[in-house]
């Protein structure tokens, strides 16, 4: 059993802690008060991309050692037409550069809360959630937390793999802000 920290109590963190307890996993939510000790060996930062630094400053070391997910996704929220981190690079590449001492993943951003609860896309195929980082046993370890709850996970690659992974991420919430999709579409990985 693992106990699993996931710092964001929103939709997304709500969605991802209910799979974690579905494979008979320990979900621990952190809220923002730093007083909190972050006790997993896997941490999932379910927040914004903004809300990233901030959490990094107060807790860089409770992380220092831990697998830290990022599910971020980059965008211009206030325009909602680009992302805000360098065309070579990404949030969580950024992410791994503070956090150097921490085995960092992306993943879950390529995934709306709707479909992370229904363990589906659109109602007919099976959600996937896609993980790149450039720790194979930190991938193996989140591959089978989420595998454990029954949905379905794919290594994605290196972590440089993230910047595509976050392409996707911004396509679909634009898609969906845009009303040209709903919340619970997404992209879907069919053999």
């Amino acid at each position: 059993m693992t106990t699993v920290s996931i710092i964001g109590n929103g939709n997304m963190g709500t969605a991802i802690g209910g799979i974690v307890a579905a494979g008979g996993n320990t979900v621990e939510f952190i809220g923002r008060d730093v007083a909190q000790q972050v006790t997993g060996d896997l941490v999932i930062l379910a927040v914004p991309y903004p809300s990233l630094s901030e959490i990094i400053e107060a807790r860089r070391e409770q992380l220092a050692g831990k697998i830290v997910v990022d599910i971020s996704n980059p965008l211009n929220f206030e325009t909602f037409d680009s992302l805000v981190v360098p065309a070579d690079g990404s949030a969580a590449a950024e992410l791994a550069a503070k956090l150097p001492e921490s085995r960092v993943l992306k993943a879950f951003n390529t995934n709306f809360a709707a479909t992370l609860a229904a363990k589906s896309v659109g109602g007919a195929h099976p959600t996937t959630v896609l993980v790149a980082g450039d720790d194979d046993l930190a991938k193996q370890a989140l591959v089978d937390v989420i595998r454990a709850g029954g949905v379905n996970a794919v290594d994605a690659g290196k972590l440089s793999r993230a910047r595509e992974l976050e392409s996707i991420g911004f396509l679909q919430l634009t898609l969906a802000v845009q009303e040209k999709v709903g919340w619970n579409a997404g992209v879907a990985l069919v053999a």
